[in-house]
């Protein structure tokens, strides 16, 4: 089970890892086995990916400017943001960058994409239940994605069943920049 959508983008992968684990203790029975791509359970995730990513996001993040930041959505400068998360930039789809701007302009969106940037500390917390994981899980990153070995080996040894996958040259949006592989790993899973 993985309970992350590969091709979603930051706020939303965020936390996934730990949305994904606890649900396969919450659900102990149902749950056979979790596979998690390049997610991660620590608050600077996307703001790793470049320096307008690091801009835009703590700006977001602010108490009385960060409403007006959270609305604002240049396509280029969107586009720069995604950027941040690949290798291979010319890998990033315009009809991609074009859905996730359509969808951000949904009523609401803005204040829940800021209300998940704010709240990021308090998924650190769910990690003291990881070692209670009883599914096996398979960890995939990128060799190029935002977290850090350190950060990667924390979840792995955290948990008593797992096998870990690094992609090469691969960055953060792995679900994009390479879904044969990606699918070969899933598959491989099953």
């Amino acid at each position: 089970m993985d309970l992350q959508d590969p091709l979603s983008v930051c706020p939303h992968r965020r936390g996934r890892l730990t949305l994904s684990l606890s649900a396969s203790i919450d659900l102990k029975d149902r749950v056979s086995r979790v596979v998690a791509f390049n997610s991660y359970d620590y608050p600077q995730g996307g703001e790793r990916g470049n320096l307008i990513a690091r801009l835009i996001i703590s700006s977001v993040r602010m108490p009385v400017l960060g409403p007006f930041f959270a609305t604002q959505e240049p396509r280029p400068i969107f586009r720069a943001i995604l950027q941040g998360g690949y290798v291979d930039k010319t890998k990033l789809p315009e009809d991609f960058i074009t859905e996730l701007l359509r969808s951000g302009r949904r009523k609401g969106y803005d204040k829940v994409g800021r209300g998940i940037f704010r709240s990021l500390k308090g998924f650190d917390r769910a990690r003291e239940r990881y070692p209670r994981v009883s599914a096996p899980v398979t960890l995939v990153y990128s060799e190029n994605d935002w977290s850090k070995p350190a950060e990667r080996d924390r979840v792995a040894n955290a948990l008593t069943d797992v096998h870990r996958i690094t992609v090469p040259r691969t960055g953060h949006f792995s679900a994009l920049e390479r879904p044969d592989e990606m699918a070969r790993i899933l598959l491989d899973a099953a």
